[in-house]
């Protein structure tokens, strides 16, 4: 039976894969050992939603497994071997902030657990697709030295410049900037998966994606911007921006959307392949546009600090350009924009 092997399957876009997958009438193997809740604490635990995709499909089976341990990955994949048709690799330590305080464990996740991954793909179902979360964070801090206007509720890059109507592309230099360790360990695990794609002639495709988000996202301080965000305001909790005066640019996309665009390369995969993938133009905001939207919707104010320090390697603007992408599968699409996304979370926070 086909097989499908997604990581991080109970976090935001590993749920949302699993689902797809299971739609689409795969047998799901999810890989989750709850490293979340060591990350960021017990409310942003993936345990609930692993055990609801248990209760969703008896074609969906977990483990447990720590994408470090390779022995354990190893066994996985020979276990399914030939079935396997697709690897959706969405496990990582996601924070700039806590990769700094454990750089060992941000690194073994991150880099050499994407390795183990990969080593036991071409081992076990060379002829599988593998499709890795990479992140725009792989671009460090160069797209602040991009020529930035400063409005009144957000930094906006110059009209006269390339990237003003569609965003960054995958030109863009990885060379000379500041990652953070988290920028780089992803950096790592994202080349490998390139390499990977052209050494071994292997269906790879890194998605290097903007913000992330949906209902489903257990939004903490350190990730997740616009889950926790919506839950603060909701529930007037207080809240505090990093930097930049609150009007630093992110372009966000539902994982509904990016779980789409995994499928269609799925469906007509390429080798070593690298794709922007964010909201575009289509759906991004400032945090203070962000926060505005969030007290509309829910009708609170609210209670929040502008701290002088951003994040180190933190990015002032981020537009993804997906021309890319969309010229290689034009019949991908966006089903939802930023209040359509703000919306859902709102009624998911609320319920």
């Amino acid at each position: 039976m086909k097989t499908a092997i997604v990581t991080g399957s109970g976090g935001l876009i590993g749920s949302e894969t699993v689902k797809r997958l299971l739609e689409e009438g795969f047998n799901v193997v999810g890989i989750d050992n709850d490293m979340r809740s060591y990350f960021f604490g017990a409310e942003a635990s993936t345990k609930d939603s692993v055990a609801s995709l248990v209760d969703l499909s008896d074609k969906f089976s977990p483990r447990d497994i720590d994408i470090r341990d390779r022995e354990a990955v190893e066994a996985l994949f020979a276990e399914y071997s030939s079935d396997i048709e697709i690897v959706v690799h969405t496990a990582a330590q996601p924070s700039h902030d806590w990769a700094a305080k454990e750089p060992h464990t941000d690194f073994g996740v991150n880099a050499t657990g994407t390795l183990n991954l990969l080593e036991a793909t071409r081992v076990s179902a060379p002829d599988a697709v593998f499709i890795f979360t990479s992140t725009n964070k792989v671009y460090g801090d160069r797209p602040n030295t991009l020529p930035l206007v400063e409005q009144e509720t957000r930094w906006e890059i110059d009209s006269a410049h390339g990237y003003f109507e569609y965003g960054i592309d995958e030109d863009m230099s990885i060379d000379q900037s500041k990652h953070s360790l988290f920028g780089a360990s992803k950096v790592a695990a994202d080349i490998l998966v390139q390499e990977y794609g052209r050494y071994f002639d292997m269906k790879t495709a890194c998605f290097r994606g903007g913000c992330l988000t949906g209902p489903a996202h257990a939004g903490a301080e350190l990730h997740g911007f616009l889950s926790y965000l919506m839950k603060c305001v909701a529930t007037e909790r207080p809240y505090r921006v990093f930097g930049y005066k609150g009007k630093q640019v992110r372009d966000n996309i539902h994982a509904y959307d990016l779980v789409s665009a995994f499928m269609e390369f799925y469906q007509a995969p390429r080798v070593a392949e690298v794709y922007n993938i964010g909201g575009s133009r289509h759906s991004n905001c400032s945090m203070l546009e962000a926060i505005a939207m969030c007290e509309e919707i829910t009708g609170n104010k609210l209670n929040y600090t502008l701290e002088d320090d951003n994040r180190i390697g933190d990015h002032i603007w981020w537009v993804s350009d997906v021309r890319k992408f969309q010229q290689h599968y034009p019949n991908w699409a966006y089903r939802y924009d930023i209040k359509g996304i703000l919306t859902e979370i709102y009624n998911a926070v609320s319920a």
